[in-house]
Parts: C-alpha cells; structure tokens; sequence
C-alpha cells in the first residue's frame, strides 16, 4: 500500500468532506496529532528552538456522523476541534471548541449534498484537498503563503497576511450554506454562501465562493475562487478575493503539481500573485519525500515585494497512521523598500519576521491519526 504524508493528512481532514460520510447509520471519532521542534535561524535578528504543534497537519479531533434515510438520502453532521498540543488550549482562542468546522446537512446519490454551517470554502476543498498543492508534502503550515505582505491588511488576520490565499485551510466561513455534486464523469463542482447577516444590505459582510474539479487517470485539474467582505473594508462592501487554479500528473510513483493563485484586497488594490510546483516522490518501503518551489509577488501598492521559497521534506512511515518527519525551508524576500523582511508562514510569534531578506526554519516531528 503507497502510504504518503498527504493520504494522513486528506484522511484527517477530509472527514469535512460530506462525501466521507458512511453509507451506514454511525458517529465516529476521529482525530490527527503532530509535534516536533523547529529551529529558526532569524527572528527579528536571532534564532530561536522551539516546540510546535499542528505544523505538518493541524492537531483534530472530529465527531462525525450519518444516517442512512433510505433511497440513497442520508442525514450527516460534524463537528471538529482544532487544539494546541502544548498546552491543551483549543484554537484559535478559548471556548471556541468547534471553530474548526461545524455543519448538518442532506446528501443524495444522484443530486449531491446541502450542507449548513461553520465550513471550509473551495480554495482549500477543490485545490488543496485536491492535490494541487504540495504544502503538507513538503513543510506543512509553514509551506503555505505569508512572506512580506503584511501591508495586504487582511481583517482579523494575526499578521495581515498569514495563509492570505486560504490554501490551509486556516479560516472557515461561518453561516454558510455549501453545495457539492456527485462526481459526473471525472467532473465535481460546488458552490458556497456565507450570509453577513447586514439589514437592508444582502451582500454586505458575506462570502462567496465556487469549486470545479476534474480527475481522469493520473491527471487531475481543478479551479476555485472565494470573495470574503469585511465589515473593515468599504463598510462591509469591500474584502479580500481569491482564485486560483491547479494541475497535477502521476508519473509512476511521482505525483507532479502545479499551482496558481491570486490574492487582492478590493479596497486598496494590493495584489498577489502565487506560482507554485512542487512534487511527492513515493522512494520506496516506508520512505517519501515532497519538494516544492513558491514564487509570492505583490504589485505597485505592496512595493512590488517579493518572495522565493524553497521547502524539503523526508519522511519515514513507521505504520499506516504514524510516520516521522525533517523538514527544512529556505526564504528570500526583495521589493522597492529597503526594509522588506522574509516572513515564514505561521511563525507568528512578536517579532517572528526575519531581520532582513532571508529566513531558514527546520524542523524534525512526528505525526500520528486515529
């Protein structure tokens, strides 16, 4: 059996799938653990080790469940929890036990499904659960987009632009209702709603988003876009807009990827653009590795900034569920000021941007599900 660290991963969070539900009445528990330590060469001019957790995938634990109805109609629902390992806390703050996702919905073999509630958007469903990102092949969170874009001004972002294409999976829209299809030869779309809940004004506060894939063999393609206004920009009219689209090929026992996104803030017009490869080789016996290569460029209004980052990653699979992990990341920033600064993905500590253009992080780890 061909065991990588993206099938642990897609095995934990696909649980938000509806697909993933069974075809008999059950509530299952399930869940993901990661920990290591991670060195980091520059942090605002010196380097740090520290223990982390939820890095290679976010630390889960998820109850979910369905009924069979009959006729090919089922009843799901889920619930998942996302926790810090180090001390037990869960995320992102203190009695937020379900923040992760938190949806019931109808599922029919023959229409698709109708989910309601706290759920992810289609830039993680169709392009990152899609395969078309190599992020947790080759670092994890800390592969996924940040650099030196803090001025992109993400409303309620730790940092102004951590994970600012929504690739991870870091944020969920809230009161949404969400439909997908059955797969129709090779072809899945979906399509999501967040309402903002504004009097006299529908669109105000709300997200939009869309998902289309196509698998056929080895190659699979796949495309999203999400708009999410925030009552910061524009009076809720304005918001940060993501598309993207995908391609991956198997060639044997490598799995090649290619990514595109685009990131804007509708408000000011700061812009990025992402250009991602990256590849999974399956070595052989307990052995895997993903190396991946990201461009970042901002436009005019984000000084023309810049990041490349190179990410590595070797892993050894001690059973189908656990396996160890090295991993290292490698960042250089440029732009028009000349105190543009490499950020890392979610370092986001006071102070975690390097002190000049280049940061370095490695880390060894160990990740188990359940």
């Amino acid at each position: 059996m061909k065991r990588t660290g993206i099938s642990l991963w897609v095995g934990a969070i696909a649980l938000s799938s509806p697909a993933a539900a069974s075809a008999q009445s059950s509530v299952t528990l399930t869940g993901m653990i990661d920990a290591g330590v991670t060195y980091v060469n520059n942090q605002h001019g010196g380097a740090v080790t520290l223990f982390d957790s939820g890095v290679y995938a976010p630390n889960l634990l998820t109850l979910k469940g369905s009924e069979d109805l009959g006729g090919g109609n089922k009843a799901l629902f889920e619930l998942t929890a996302q926790f810090d390992l180090g001390n037990g806390s869960t995320i992102p703050g203190a009695n937020q036990l379900f923040n992760r996702t938190a949806f019931v919905g109808l599922s029919n073999d023959r229409f698709g499904t109708l989910t309601f509630g706290s759920q992810y958007d289609f830039m993680f469903d169709s392009l990152t659960l899609g395969l078309f990102d190599g992020a947790f092949l080759a670092g994890g969170i800390y592969d996924f987009r940040q650099g030196p874009f803090t001025a992109l001004g993400v409303p309620n972002n730790p940092t102004g632009s951590f994970d600012f294409d929504r690739m991870a999976g870091a944020t969920r829209v809230p009161n949404s209702v969400k439909y997908r299809s059955p797969e129709i030869s090779g072809l899945r779309f979906g399509a999501l709603y967040g309402f903002g809940g504004v009097p006299g004004s529908f669109s105000a506060d709300s997200t939009m988003s869309f998902g289309l894939n196509y698998a056929n063999g080895p190659l699979g393609l796949g495309a999203a876009y999400v708009e999410v206004k925030y009552p910061q920009l524009g009076n809720g009219h304005d918001g940060i807009r993501n598309f993207g689209f995908g391609a991956h090929y198997r060639f044997g026992n490598v799995l090649a990827m290619l990514l595109y996104t685009n990131t804007k803030n509708t408000a000011t017009g700061a812009k990025i653009d992402v250009y991602k490869t990256g590849a999974q080789w399956e070595i052989g016996g307990p052995w895997s590795a993903g190396l991946d290569y990201t461009f970042m460029h901002g436009n005019e209004t984000l000084d023309h900034n810049r990041a490349h980052q190179i990410s590595g990653a070797l892993q050894y699979h001690l059973s189908k569920r656990t396996f160890v992990y090295g991993e290292a990341i490698y960042q250089r920033a440029s732009g028009d000021n000349a105190v543009t600064q490499a950020w890392i993905n979610a370092l986001l500590q006071p102070g975690a941007a390097a002190s000049n253009r280049s940061q370095t992080l490695a880390r060894v780890g160990v990740s188990t599900r359940f």
